[in-house]
Order: structure tokens, then sequence, then C-alpha cells
């Protein structure tokens, strides 16, 4: 575990109250609990289809839901507000698939969302970019187009483009899934640096070596539940519920 996490409740950042999702006769989520405390990094493991991907889609509300309420910094986050895309400003997310602009340069996928919904003042906004780019080891690739790069340094770009909008969670969806071997280790390598730094991130990865390093918590979604969460070291080497137990033997071949 990095750091030791408060436990009072002027700490949390996140709160999930029995969220339920469904599509069709399909409940995906079943009735999720949750609360994400600041600085904290919760990474959350499971089988394909347990609705991992989902449960992030909905706290930054891409994704509506059927019953269940979500607070953020101690306020209820309605979605029918009229400034719900204020509050998703505050969260950052990454996607498996970079989503960047095609036909934009890098430089300009950075600063179009902070120009456009911060008003922020172009020059600023490049001179920040640049600086992101620079954290990120790709200061050069700034007038470079997505397809011109790898799809470790796409990821990068797409962290560094979650972070322009200065959020207050970030929230990871299978960010390395869609890479190369090779090309994960620097995409880890920033979202270690983030996590060092005290950023709150939920995490959904296949990443155990990740989960056990840098994560506070771990959280074991099966079949639209969540099975069992505890710190790493109690998830990895002695995991109470079998079905945890079992996925964790056949990822970790063990």
């Amino acid at each position: 575990m990095r750091i030791n996490i408060m436990t009072d409740a002027n700490n949390i950042m996140l709160e999930v109250r029995n969220l339920w999702k469904s599509f069709g006769d399909l409940d995906v989520l079943k009735g999720i609990n949750m609360k994400i405390r600041k600085k904290e990094v919760v990474v959350i493991i499971g089988a394909s289809g347990g609705g991992k991907s989902t449960f992030l889609r909905c706290i930054n509300h891409l994704e509506g839901y059927q019953k269940g309420e979500i607070y953020f910094d101690g306020e209820l986050i309605d979605p029918n507000r009229p400034d719900i895309n204020e509050i998703r400003a505050r969260m950052g997310m990454v996607f498996q698939s970079f989503n960047l602009f095609p036909h934009l340069r890098v430089l300009k996928n950075l600063i179009l969302a902070p120009v456009k919904v911060k008003k922020m003042k172009e020059e600023d906004a490049k001179e920040k970019a640049l600086m992101l780019l620079n954290r990120i080891g790709l200061r050069d690739k700034a007038d470079a187009y997505p397809s011109q790069l790898s799809g470790g340094q796409q990821q990068r770009v797409a962290i560094a483009r979650a972070l322009m909008m200065d959020p207050e969670l970030m929230l990871f969806d299978e960010p390395t899934s869609a890479l190369d071997p090779e090309l994960v280790g620097g995409v880890l390598d920033v979202m270690k640096q983030l996590a060092n730094e005290g950023m709150t991130m939920v995490v959904v990865t296949h990443e155990m070596g990740f989960a056990k390093e840098v994560g506070d918590r771990v959280i074991f979604f099966d079949k639209g539940i969540i099975a069992e969460e505890g710190p790493p070291e109690q998830i990895f080497t002695s995991p109470k519920n079998p079905r945890t137990r079992e996925f964790l033997m056949k990822v970790l071949q063990v």
C-alpha cells in the first residue's frame, strides 16, 4: 500500500449507493456500494462481462442507470442537472481505445477541451500541454498526428489530455488492454507517477502487477456484484471468496 488513507467521512471523494444497471433483461450491476477516498487508488479486477467498465461509465454518467445514487465530493449528482458536464469535467477518463481525434495533431488534441470548455487562453493551454507532453516523454510529438504514434504513445497522450482539465478523480478503463506487451510499461509508469503524486484513481485493469504495487485497495467484480475487496496483499495471497481464488489462479497461472 502506497500511503496511509484517512478514514473520516470528509475524506470521501466518491460514494456509490445501491447502483443498478440493466441492459434489457440483463442486470449488469446489482446494487453496487462503494466509497473512494481522496488520494486513494482503487483497482477493480474481474472476468470480462462482470460489469467493471459499465461501472466506470456510470460514475462518469456516460451510461444511465436504473437505480442508485452517486455522490461526488459529498454532492449528490443528478444526471439530469443542467451543469452535469461541469461535474464530468472534474473526472478524467481514459479508455482502452485511445479516442484521440485522428484529424488533429497531438497538441490540438490536448488544448481543445480546456479552451472550449474551461475557456482557457490558447497560449496558456499550449504552455500547459507542452509541459504535460514533456512529463510523459512525448514533447517531440506535439506536431504529430495520432496515426504517427505507437499505441503506447497514443495512450500516454490520452492520459495527458485528461490531465489538461485538472481532474480531481481519474478513471481508467483497461488502459493497456489494446497495447502490445512491450508498450504497456510506459503507460503504467505514467499511471504510477500519478498515483505517487496523490491523484485519486479508479482503475479497471488486468495488470495484476500494477494492482499489487500501486493499489491501496483491490475490488473483485463478479457477475455484477462486488464479490470481495481488500488490500492487495490480502486479495492476492489469501482471498476469501472461492470465485476470487478461481479467477486469480487463471490470471496468474498459479
